[in-house]
């Protein structure tokens, strides 16, 4: 009997969307480098980035906003020379606010580049920001005619952003997303810039834009744009694709501005999984790692399915099982306290041992050292282990060994 037959999905026919194309754009490069924790990557680490992207399935990235210094827009055009000539199955992005000045940078790089760039023009749209900034909807509608107007004019296609969109009236965001669309947005991007909204809010915004877009007669896409200063920021997403957007944003290891947004490679590994697919692990360690490495960060320990906990325990409990169903089949022990298959994502389950182990733990991890486990043996290691709050490392384990 397979394991797989022994596993019963609760998820399966629990939703309608998984049969309608979803498209994920990298935020990573643009959003992620807002993060007040991360390093800006070189030129050649965001080149190889766009590769290890590519790899994962990502359709779009953001490449920043080319207005910011004259390094931006060397960068980005260099980063769309190397999508151009290497044939990266990548849709280019670049970011501005509602300004001409924004906007006429982007026109130009698709032009010399010879490559349409998507124009993601942003707006603050919320009353809160309105009375910070002295902005009215006379202001805020003006820039926003200007700019998605240029950027259609000239071929491209133009993504309307209007930010913190969770938190702004149902009449300003009609009014908004219809001038854009009237002026040549084929995109509009739901924000939740502060990560403000819960399952029940996200699906009745989609809904309420669903419906502007359908007085329109227009297709114009939907996307979402989440952080999780609630800690939904994952859950958001998921339930943004099924109320029907067309694509996501997401970020690797969820960096970004203050808290984060949602962590790219957990909703590819998700939206996999909802699928009834197993996650590509090499494409998403990768992508994870060089990631790391380029922000000047790391992967979180209990990361899901690529951190150093994701197949490591210490609990007896669990242990048991795992060694139980190791004398019987690798398979039944790659699932039976795991998502995914641990032989598929890691190099063996990783059992240590600390205070809440037994003599599974101590018995498996000695074998896996080369290592005959006497009853002796494994009583003053289990001994050690329960005199300490801790998990033990394995010289400390060692040590009780040469104590024989």
């Amino acid at each position: 009997m397979s394991p797989d037959s022994l596993l019963y999905d609760w998820n399966r026919d629990a939703s309608s969307w998984e049969s309608r194309p979803l498209r994920i754009l990298d935020e990573t490069l643009r959003d992620g480098l807002q993060s007040a924790s991360v390093q800006n990557p070189s030129l050649e680490q965001k080149l190889e980035g766009l590769r290890r992207m590519a790899r994962l399935g990502v359709s779009a990235v953001n490449l920043g906003m080319p207005s910011v210094s004259s390094v931006a827009l060397r960068e980005t055009e260099q980063m769309l020379r190397v999508i151009c000539e290497e044939r990266l199955p990548l849709l280019p992005v670049c970011a501005g606010r509602t300004l001409v000045g924004d906007v006429a940078p982007i026109v130009e790089l698709s032009q010399r580049a010879g490559l349409p760039i998507e124009v993601s023009v942003f707006v603050g749209a919320s009353p809160i920001r309105w009375q910070a900034e002295g902005w009215d909807l006379e202001r805020v509608s003006r820039l926003t005619k200007e700019a998605v107007q240029l950027g259609a004019s000239a071929g491209l296609p133009v993504t309307f952003v209007t930010e913190d969109t969770t938190r702004t009236p149902p009449e300003t965001l009609r009014r908004l997303f219809e001038l854009a669309i009237e002026h040549g947005a084929t995109r509009l991007c739901l924000c939740d810039t502060v990560g403000a909204a819960s399952g029940a809010g996200v699906r009745a915004l989609v809904r309420f834009a669903q419906e502007v877009v359908g007085r329109a007669g227009r297709d114009v896409g939907l996307d979402w744009h989440g952080h999780d200063d609630r800690g939904l920021g994952l859950a958001n997403a998921l339930s943004a694709a099924e109320a029907g957007v067309g694509r996501i944003h997401a970020t690797a290891l969820g960096v970004g501005e203050r808290v984060g947004n949602t962590p790219l490679e957990l909703l590819v590994a998700n939206l996999a999984l909802l699928h009834g697919k197993e996650p590509d692990a090499r494409a998403l360690r990768d992508y994870a790692e060089h990631f790391a490495a380029a922000l000047g960060t790391k992967i979180p320990e209990n990361h899901p399915l690529i951190g150093e906990n994701a197949f490591r325990t210490a609990t007896g409990v669990h242990a048991a099982a795992i060694v139980k169903a190791l004398q019987m089949d690798e398979a039944l022990a790659d699932r039976v306290y795991s998502l995914v298959p641990v032989s598929h994502f890691a190099s063996g389950h990783d059992i240590r041992i600390g205070y809440m182990s037994g003599t599974s733990n101590v018995v498996h991890w000695l074998r896996r050292h080369s290592i005959e486990p006497s009853e002796a043996l494994v009583t003053r290691i289990l001994e050690r282990a329960r005199s300490a709050n801790r998990v033990l490392r394995d010289d400390e384990v060692l040590a009780v060994v040469r104590a024989r």
